[in-house]
């Protein structure tokens, strides 16, 4: 068991606003909002809540400064990480007031239940991902009960004030010398009960639909990327609905290989156009899918032209990446008869074979050719 100011790095005639302040950095640094499926964070939360729970009241500290935990039996004294709170939930219902100073919107002493996030997989076309579309998907999810509003309570009926939590949702229980608050077994939470529940939805103020939603694909995704659909997904009594989660699966085109926003082609030139340059056609993404490129004379095998601001739209950015062209020089693998003649002559004149002294090309070997 760590020494509760030691919990929560303060010396011990720290003041009372220090011992807040103290708190507030912990909570902050551990709170389970920040730190989601994180056991040693949330122990940490639980154990800086119990140093203050004891530290904050002026009874309870007082006895701790004179007898250690023997003086405070009970939940803060009990060691382990969590100290005297079995969850988060029954930190915010200690401190609600003061989660809703610190982050916004935790007044309330509990956090608002919400639904399941769903996940739907889309296939995208590669033009579709390029320039973005919109696409209907359907989404099998429980939505709220449009017969009783989501209340859960029959027509004519309501929901009534659970008698024993009065409304709060919490419970409080003596251990030792303090109290603890949890939350109330007769509502779960709700703050309220159904004695006469919906017949549509069994009390539950949520049914299941299978419904087609539009979803709008922004320009330039890649495939593997997400998007969320912010209350989407299930919905649930009493509280918000989950969010829907669309992963894009995006098909390849033999036209284009992607490097980010950044598109590469490769187009392949015939040996002659090569030496002499020319016009060629390559393929584009932009409106017909075709341009013409003039290239100059002795490309080589492996050269490129960047065409800038060719390439794909940046997500949620402005301007487009490049389009990278390389070239591949083809050879042809048969010559007719002609062909052959002309190339022939062609590598006489790029590579003129010496005369000897009888008039015919003279044959050199390998050391010969060296002289």
């Amino acid at each position: 068991m760590r020494d509760l100011y030691e919990v929560l790095g303060v010396e011990r005639a720290a003041s009372p606003g220090d011992l807040k302040k103290a708190y507030y950095r912990l909570a902050k640094q551990y709170h389970p909002d920040h730190n989601p499926n994180d056991k040693a964070a949330e122990d940490k939360f639980k154990e800086a809540s119990s140093a203050y729970q004891v530290l904050s009241d002026e009874e309870q500290r007082a006895r701790y400064d004179r007898f250690g935990f023997d003086g405070i039996r009970g939940p803060a004294g009990g060691g382990g990480g969590g100290g005297g709170f079995s969850n988060v939930e029954d930190v915010f219902s200690a401190f609600g007031d003061l989660f809703g100073d610190f982050f916004g919107g935790r007044s309330s002493g509990r956090r608002q239940p919400r639904g399941a996030d769903l996940r739907v997989d889309l296939e995208l076309t590669f033009a579709e991902a390029v320039w973005g579309v919109t696409r209907d998907v359907q989404v099998s999810r429980d939505i709220v009960c449009g017969t009783c509003s989501g209340s859960g309570a029959a027509v004519g009926s309501k929901a009534e004030t659970c008698k024993t939590c009065q409304g709060k949702g919490q419970v409080v229980h003596a251990q030792g010398f303090f109290m603890v608050q949890t939350t109330c077994p007769g509502c779960r939470g709700a703050g309220k009960t159904i004695k006469d529940p919906c017949a549509d939805c069994c009390g539950r103020g949520a049914k299941p639909e299978t419904s087609t939603l539009s979803v709008t694909v922004p320009a330039g995704v890649d495939d593997g990327q997400t998007l969320r659909l912010a209350g989407k997904g299930e919905a649930i009594a009493n509280g918000q609905a989950g969010h829907l989660y669309v992963v894009l699966h995006v098909q390849g085109d033999e036209r284009f290989k992607r490097d980010g926003a950044d598109v590469v082609t490769e187009i392949a030139i015939p040996f002659h156009k090569a030496a002499l340059g020319g016009e060629i056609e390559i393929h584009t993404l932009d409106g017909t899918g075709t341009t013409t490129l003039d290239i100059k004379a002795g490309i080589q095998p492996g050269d490129h032209v960047v065409r800038r601001g060719h390439g794909i739209p940046r997500v949620n950015e402005s301007g487009r990446g490049d389009q990278l062209i390389l070239f591949r020089v083809e050879i042809p693998k048969k010559l007719t008869s002609k062909q052959e003649e002309l190339m022939r002559q062609l590598a006489d004149e790029l590579d003129p074979h010496p005369k000897g002294k009888d008039g015919k090309d003279e044959k050199r070997g390998l050391f010969g050719r060296k002289k």
